[in-house]
């Protein structure tokens, strides 16, 4: 489960996160690509290749879309407050 003290800071406000590659407790962003090439409307890379947030999702496909994602990130640094 993503740690909701620990996100990246280019998510762009909302409900829905990606975590610092930096988080201690091991679910930081790894820069698996997953994530950012399943949905790159709503997330994004940075310099290092972590994703991050970009665009927040606001219909039920869009949901179904980043939940998608966060069922696939291998180290659960996606975070929805949803």
């Amino acid at each position: 489960m993503a740690n909701k003290e620990n996100k990246h800071s280019k998510n762009v406000e909302g409900k829905w996160y990606t975590t610092d590659p930096d988080d201690d407790s091991g679910e930081g962003c790894i820069a698996c690509n997953v994530c950012y090439n399943g949905a790159p409307d709503f997330f994004g890379e940075d310099d290092d290749g972590n994703a991050f947030i970009s665009k927040q999702p606001s219909t039920d496909e869009e949901i179904e879309l980043c939940q998608e994602q966060l069922d696939a990130c291998p180290v659960g640094s996606i975070g929805s407050d949803a």
